[in-house]
């Protein structure tokens, strides 16, 4: 494929399916868009009309993994994705087999515990809160964080850090593992088997989960870790609230941490933020200060990110100072409600 004098070796799924559309001619390509939804459609014909050509060894090479995905997904209709790698090993070998099902499983959004998505958190609180922990924290490691915050709040205190420690520190679940904790749930209720090794967990997945908790939860849980596991727990609160955050502070609040903080140093950290967040920062100071930060901004030039990094870290631990302090409110989950 060749997109002005440029040759790569490496395509996105997008440009793939774009390369495989081409490949298969008008007719048949027309009928596949039949089943997509029309932002999809747009992405694809835009992807169409940035190719120039697809050489016979793209051709080739696209088609050829499009009908190993085929043939795998027909292979687990048969008897499984077990079944469906026991058979692709063979024909292909293990190393690209265990790809083939990778693509296809990340395609289909295979995900375990679907059925638990779809619960009430109420229900679900109650079909888990007397599990073991680490079973408690691979269920909410699946869920989305508005989701898993609600249960998290809800489960007895003593349990609330283990199973947030348990999160943070997850990485790689086995289908075996998964397969055995949905075998001993399918009683309570019924499930969605599969069998992906699919990536969850870790200290971005607590996270979010603790963005979305009330304060005291939250306070509660980082100070237990802060005791059991020093590291983890800074590992935790430097994602907690990142500067882009700003945005959801209300005016008096982001006007209180600007009194805290360095003029050279905010120059540094807006250099290297969003367009959104400059104009929030300027709109909450005099015009006159706005400008002279701004001139700042111009005769600071091109600057390492590593120094706009440390500049943003410094501010937002200003930030969470001063809400730790009552002084300023971040927005979060349950039990922030504002009473005026």
């Amino acid at each position: 494929m060749a997109r002005g004098t440029a040759v790569k070796t490496e395509y996105s799924g997008k440009e793939k399916a774009a390369m495989l559309l081409i490949s298969l001619g008008p007719e048949k390509s027309a009928e596949i868009f039949k089943h997509l939804k029309e932002e999809e459609i747009e992405q694809l014909t835009l992807e169409i009309a940035n190719i120039k050509s697809v050489t016979p060894e793209e051709k080739e090479k696209v088609l050829e993994e499009f009908y190993q995905i085929c043939l795998a997904q027909e292979y687990i209709a048969e008897g499984g994705i077990g079944y469906a790698k026991e058979i692709l090993e063979k024909a292909l070998g293990p190393q690209k087999a265990v790809d083939v099902i990778n693509k296809l499983t990340v395609s289909l959004q295979v995900r375990p515990f679907d059925f638990v998505r779809k619960a009430d958190p109420s229900q679900l609180l109650n079909f888990i809160q007397n599990e073991h922990p680490q079973t408690i924290a691979l269920i909410l490691s699946y869920l989305k964080p508005q989701q898993a915050s609600i249960v998290l709040s809800a489960l007895p205190q003593e349990k609330q850090a283990d199973v947030a420690k348990r999160i943070a520190v997850m990485d790689r679940t086995s289908p075996e593992v998964i397969k055995e904790v949905e075998r001993v749930l399918e009683k309570k209720l019924s499930s969605l088997v599969t069998e992906d090794y699919t990536a969850t967990g870790g200290v971005q997945s607590i996270v979010d989960i603790l963005n979305n908790v009330d304060r005291g939860t939250e306070k509660y849980i980082m100070e237990t870790l802060e005791i059991e596991d020093t590291e983890l727990a800074e590992e935790i609160k430097k994602r907690m609230f990142v500067f882009e955050d700003i945005l959801t502070l209300d005016s008096r609040s982001i006007q209180r941490f600007l009194r805290e903080v360095d003029n050279q140093q905010l120059a540094v950290a807006l250099k290297g933020s969003t367009e959104e967040v400059q104009n929030v920062i300027f709109a909450n100071m005099s015009k006159r200060l706005a400008e002279m930060i701004k001139e700042d901004m111009e005769f600071l030039g091109p600057l390492r990110l590593k120094d706009v990094e440390e500049a943003q870290q410094k501010i937002v631990n200003i930030i969470r100072k001063l809400e730790d302090a009552g002084e300023i409110i971040i927005s979060r989950g349950g039990g922030d409600e504002i009473i005026v």
